[in-house]
């Protein structure tokens, strides 16, 4: 088994700005407004329209961006391919993390309870994505951590400022932030939510 890192900017930052379902224009102007906010990583989910055309053109544009939602081995290949940095699914698929472990990608694969956390990580994951992190809250990402110790953790889904710290002070290493930040129609607000959640992330 191998394990790939996740880049650094993931954990020096704490945020994961996650894209989805946005078409590519959209992707490309919302990706400016979190950038100029201090959000440096992106997720683009692999079910958004054209989701490779996102991933390509936000690519060395000051930003890491990763593909969400691979839901297949077929997923991760089209998402390296596009230029894809790192990958994450909202489930554990033990061929997925192979597959991404055999070629020295960085793969978070998702999970909620500790015997699906263990799957994961034993698989080969360079983090386990808690999903949904609403359900449980901070305080199952801190349950978890007691028995799994420094095993990294990142929670998404119903991820907002208000609640942002108190699941980085549980011990998530960073978050996913998607709807709340990135589908408001008005770019003006997806800029004062991005400051928003850097503030309350920053350590």
């Amino acid at each position: 088994m191998s394990r790939s890192q996740l880049p650094t900017v993931v954990t020096d930052t704490g945020v994961i700005a996650v894209l989805r379902g946005l078409d590519p224009h959209r992707v490309e102007v919302v990706a400016g407004v979190l950038r100029r906010s201090g959000i440096t990583v992106l997720e683009v989910t692999m079910d958004s329209p054209d989701a490779t055309s996102s991933i390509e053109r936000n690519v060395g544009e000051g930003a890491v961006v990763g593909a969400g939602t691979v839901m297949s081995v077929a997923d991760a290949e089209a998402a390296i391919s596009a230029g894809a940095e790192f990958l994450v699914s909202p489930h554990t698929d033990l061929e997925v993390v192979r597959w991404a472990g055999e070629r020295d990608i960085p793969i978070v694969p998702g999970a909620f309870t500790p015997t699906e956390v263990s799957v994961a990580w034993n698989a080969g994951a360079a983090a386990v994505k808690i999903f949904p992190a609403s359900v449980g809250g901070p305080g199952l990402l801190k349950a978890i951590r007691g028995p799994f110790g420094e095993l990294p953790l990142i929670p998404t889904g119903g991820i907002t400022a208000s609640n942002a710290g108190a699941f980085l002070a549980a011990g998530a290493i960073a978050v996913g932030v998607g709807g709340w930040l990135t589908d408001h129609e008005d770019l003006g607000v997806v800029g004062e939510r991005a400051a928003a959640i850097v503030a309350a992330t920053s350590r």
